[in-house]
């Protein structure tokens, strides 16, 4: 490590090398020196802290002389020989203003590869129902406001809502205590502590053959885009998101298949299109000109997002109450009455076999689904009768 005498002049001589560093010692005062790299030079100083070498940034050297960075190098110098880390006082600085929606973001960047799903979700959960709390410091989240806010979204947005924003929460939190010291427990403890976690119940839903031809014909009733949507959720049983998105280049009228590279859990999902289906796209196709969406939308995702209104007005015309993931479940019940392969019904949702070390040499492709999905089209087409 070179020793010289850190000045202006030397410091502009000193050249940058072409990798790595190079750290150089001022020869005035013992333990301040100079780290150049390939594009900067950053003073710094070094001392021990309880026997342990710790190095501190001062700042780069384009911005402080000399004389400036040496007399912050003493005060830096001085704490680390009355036993005072200055690291980790900038740790703790750093801790201190780590905002809620700073560790959302930074649990975005550090996992790349989540769904889209996961993203809007714990997107939601901060711009909706952890709105007021954004810009506090993570650390000062308390047990008892956890408690509160898991009570109150409950009241107003439903248990399962109030569970899944604080399993967000957790997952968050946890991640920066990972990555920064000195973070206190994790507040959403106090859900388990305190048994207030909610118990959840598996919906039982489905859209009833009796129901059915109700529900189909208010559907006819709606503009191409809503009919040709709640259509192709009950004859795929596809989920709301993947629907939403799903893009021209995916779908194969052809060959008859539609191929999603990413699904919820990761997994890639390759489906064959029933013939009604493929009828339904290839008219879509020929009326979508050059948009890339399936279900194209007015905003700025360029895909029809919100669903709301129409399955409302389905409801009301029908009388039929369901949602989006009944449609799912109709698709699979239907599937499963016709005595459909109980490991080709797992592929038809994109289900994992998880801890069946069978279904692990089971390979199910497109083509041996496409006879169960014929079948389930054709006894959809059948239950609602009249009305198609």
């Amino acid at each position: 490590m070179p020793n010289l005498r850190l000045t202006r002049r030397a410091i502009d001589e000193i050249p940058f090398p072409e990798s790595g560093q190079i750290f150089y010692r001022d020869t005035l005062l013992t333990g301040f020196g100079l780290r150049v790299g390939a594009q900067s030079k950053v003073y710094f100083a070094e001392g021990q802290v309880n026997r342990r070498t710790r190095r501190v940034s001062i700042g780069r050297a384009d911005v402080f002389a000399p004389e400036v960075a040496r007399k912050k190098a003493l005060a830096l110098l001085g704490e680390m020989a009355d036993g005072r880390d200055p690291n980790a006082a900038k740790r703790k600085q750093v801790v201190a203003k780590l905002t809620l929606v700073d560790a959302f973001d930074r649990f975005f960047e550090a996992r790349p590869h989540l769904s889209s799903h996961t993203v809007d979700g714990y997107s939601r959960t901060i711009k909706l129902y952890l709105k007021t709390w954004r810009k506090q410091p993570i650390k000062a989240i308390s047990r008892q406001m956890v408690l509160k806010r898991h009570q109150d979204i409950s009241n107003e947005s439903g248990k399962t809502t109030a569970n899944n924003v604080m399993r967000h929460l957790r997952s968050v939190y946890n991640f920066a205590a990972a990555t920064h010291d000195d973070f206190p427990p994790n507040p959403v403890q106090i859900l388990t502590q305190a048994r207030a976690w909610h118990r959840e119940q598996r919906r039982q839903t489905v859209v009833t053959a009796q129901d059915l031809p109700l529900w189909w014909k208010a559907v006819r009733a709606e503009p191409e885009y809503s009919r040709d949507f709640l259509r192709m959720a009950l004859f795929t049983g596809m989920r709301r998101g993947e629907l939403l998105k799903l893009r021209w280049e995916n779908v194969d009228l052809q060959a008859r298949t539609l191929h999603l590279p990413t699904t919820k859990n990761g997994d890639p999902l390759h489906l064959p299109l029933s013939a009604f289906l493929v009828e339904m796209l290839e008219d879509r196709f020929e009326r979508s000109g050059a948009l890339p969406y399936v279900f194209p939308g007015p905003g700025e995702q360029g895909h029809l997002v919100e669903t709301k209104k129409f399955l409302l007005r389905v409801v009301t015309g029908s009388g039929v109450s369901f949602t989006l993931h009944d449609l799912r479940r109709t698709f699979i019940t239907i599937a499963e009455s016709l005595d459909v392969p109980y490991y080709a019904l797992k592929r038809l949702l994109n289900h994992r076999a998880t801890g069946d070390v069978t279904g692990g040499y089971i390979v199910v492709n497109a083509e041996r689904l496409r006879g169960p999905v014929e079948q389930v089209a054709e006894r959809i087409l059948e239950l609602v009768g009249d009305a198609a």
